[in-house]
């Protein structure tokens, strides 16, 4: 299931060379991340209930195009492929134009949130990536 929310750049976001920061674009794909989890019917409070949390170990991001102040961006995230304890999730982020401003692959991990070690992906977060 890929989904998608769209954001308008804030004058917070912008650095001084006049574009959005690339630290922003972060933020940006963990509000699309969330809205995904939440989409498939996984949010946070589900998982806890099952002593389980996700925890980001690796991102692999491309900027592609400046985004400026006012742009309306679309951010989506798309499951791609899972481990045993892993998987990767695929944001796009586009303008306007429907121009790749950026894009990334982001790997989780699941969590026992008591021990603090990897466990192997709940059934219902693995069916995702079928």
């Amino acid at each position: 299931m890929k989904t998608a929310i769209q954001i308008e750049v804030r004058p917070t976001e912008i650095d001084v060379m006049g574009h959005v920061n690339n630290a922003k674009y972060l933020e940006y794909m963990e509000w699309s991340r969330e809205d995904w989890y939440n989409r498939a019917g996984l949010p946070f409070d589900l998982l806890s209930e099952q002593n389980v949390g996700t925890v980001t170990v690796n991102i692999n991001i491309n900027y592609r195009k400046e985004a400026r102040l006012g742009q309306k961006l679309t951010v989506s995230t798309e499951p791609i492929r899972k481990g045993r304890t892993s998987f990767v999730l695929k944001h796009e982020i586009v303008n306007e134009r429907e121009e790749l401003v950026a894009d990334a692959e982001v790997i989780s991990c699941t969590i026992d949130l008591k021990e603090r070690k990897a466990v192997p992906l709940p059934d219902a977060l693995a069916q995702c990536f079928a």
